[in-house]
């Protein structure tokens, strides 16, 4: 029986707590140069694709800007038109809000990268219930946490119809006798409903792909129902073989109900890598990596997220505050990811307790991701293992270092994956469905597949 084949996707992370930005070989998160080399580098090692996040907004600390995120770079979609231009099989994935952006909009867009690219555009499909966010937009931007997902909803199931609103006959361009396009073969579509009403003859012939690449992220049973009805590739986190096989088997056990099939659907988790020559001295640059990644301000920072209040008296190396977290929520303004302040307290005590952990390092170990730490060989092994056994299709990776962090896996671990019979040798088609070996939305309802 063949083996299961690896999807590697690569992330240009931007400033944040898993780069390492004041290192001396990390370089500019604006200049193009940097995006041009982490792109060609993965299209060097045979990746699926490259994936640039998204912000919106700055993150603000204590009423300061938080200089842990990602900040300065350029927008998302520009970007990833300029690298369709120096990049020839690559996918180009970009991260855009369905909570701050219209349908019509997002639609061109992504057909015109789908065209440009010769059918290598993917969307990352987030939603946001962040009003201080939101402040950066005409409508307010403020959406109930309830109703993101049902907007959501209906921005994709809009963008679809405009880009299958072209048949594909439409385009004549008959010079002879001055047809351009037959008007008839053009659908006017008309959508009306809570979030927005549209009335539009859409202006982008269909693209390469028909539809691009539909990547979300989210990890509640919310977002897992929405990747399962949506998407075509799932961005997603997960710490053990055990958790990673049971995220898998529950949102592709939800892929029926939509009329869907198992490999409709990719999961792929975000993981970080660490190489050493001997699987010791991979732990020991993971170790020093991951200090410098958490320094001491970066884990006080961390705490008063959750603490709510102003902790710099406290000592990283110390213990946790014996007091409750308070009430303010504002102490960071922007993309925190936190429960319950008291119950995460709760945990967190638990485990600095169970371990003997100082603030720092609990820190460290509550905000790794998922990572490879060891020889090549090791690191292939086990990223195989976790594809082969069902705990996900493939992994997005994150360099520590921007732009040349890659550069060590391509060299030294794509050959062991390509020896395991693992990973491709070569690219086999043209476009990113191709890639990722998913079903061209159009070809479907004939059960035709990619190769």
């Amino acid at each position: 029986m063949s083996k299961k084949q690896i999807h590697l996707g690569a992330h240009f992370p931007g400033v944040n707590n898993t780069t390492v930005w004041a290192d001396p070989e990390s370089k500019s998160q604006i200049e193009f140069d940097s995006f041009v080399h982490l792109a060609e580098t993965a299209e060097r090692g045979l990746f699926d694709f490259f994936f640039l996040a998204e912000g919106l907004r700055l993150r603000e600390h204590q009423g300061r800007i938080h200089d842990l995120d990602v900040v300065g770079r350029p927008d998302t979609l520009i970007v990833l038109n300029a690298l369709a231009a120096v990049t020839t099989h690559l996918g180009l994935a970009g991260t855009i809000n369905t909570t701050f952006n219209e349908p019509f909009e997002i639609a061109r867009q992504f057909a015109s990268l789908d065209h440009l690219s010769g059918g290598r555009a993917a969307w990352n499909m987030v939603t946001s219930s962040d009003a201080f966010t939101g402040e950066n937009f005409r409508r307010g931007g403020y959406l109930d946490r309830n109703d993101r997902y049902v907007r959501a909803r209906e921005i994709i199931d809009t963008a679809r119809e405009l880009w299958d609103s072209w048949s594909p006959d439409a385009l004549v361009v008959d010079r002879e006798n001055g047809v351009f396009a037959r008007r008839d073969s053009i659908a006017q579509v008309r959508r009306s409903g809570p979030q927005f009403d549209i009335d539009a003859a859409f202006t982008v012939p269909r693209s390469p792909q028909g539809h691009p690449v539909l990547l979300q992220a989210g990890d509640s049973d919310e977002g897992r129902e929405f990747g399962a009805a949506k998407a075509d590739a799932i961005f997603t986190v997960h710490g053990t073989l055990e958790a990673g096989q049971a995220f898998y088997s529950d949102v592709k056990g939800r892929l029926a109900k939509y009329g869907r099939e198992h490999g409709d659907l990719k999961v792929l988790p975000a993981a970080t890598f660490v190489l050493g020559d001997t699987e010791s001295e991979a732990h020991e640059r993971a170790n020093v990596i991951r200090h410098q990644q958490v320094g001491p301000q970066t884990a006080i920072s961390f705490l008063e997220q959750v603490w709510g209040r102003d902790l710099s008296n406290y000592d990283p190396d110390g213990p946790l505050p014996k007091e409750d977290p308070s009430d303010d929520v504002n102490i960071t303004r922007g993309r925190v990811r936190h429960g319950d302040p008291v119950q995460v307290a709760k945990d967190w005590r638990a485990k600095a307790e169970a371990g003997n952990l100082s603030i720092r390092e609990l820190i460290i170990e509550v905000t790794t991701r998922q990572q490879f730490v060891g020889t090549p060989a090791q690191v292939a092994e086990e990223i195989d293992s976790y594809v082969q056994n069902d705990a996900c299709d493939g992994f997005i990776l994150v360099p520590h270092i921007t732009p040349a962090g890659l550069d060590e896996f391509v060299d030294k671990v794509v050959p062991e994956l390509q020896a395991r019979g693992s990973f491709r040798t070569e690219y086999t088609g043209t476009t990113l469905r191709d890639h990722l070996n998913l079903v061209h939305p159009y070809d479907k309802r004939e059960g035709v597949r990619a190769s």
